[in-house]
């Protein structure tokens, strides 16, 4: 896992706000991964889900569960 990338990714993201906002607008911890990956750090959405729930520094990582649409 890439907690040192992720760890540093959210350190940034606390003084961040327009990270702050794109990361909160993002669909998937994979869109995120890809937001972080632009800005130089490498971490996957998965490993992103596997630390949900801690709490880094004052950033806390929470996986949201928003149901698709059904047709």
């Amino acid at each position: 896992m890439s907690l040192d990338q992720l760890k540093a990714f959210l350190a940034r993201l606390q003084g961040d706000t327009a990270l702050r906002d794109q990361v909160l607008a993002a669909a998937t911890a994979d869109d995120v991964a890809q937001i972080a990956l632009g800005l130089g750090f490498e971490f996957s959405g998965d490993e992103l889900l596997r630390v949900s729930g801690q709490r880094f520094d004052r950033v806390t990582v929470h996986k949201n569960d928003i149901p698709g649409e059904y047709n």
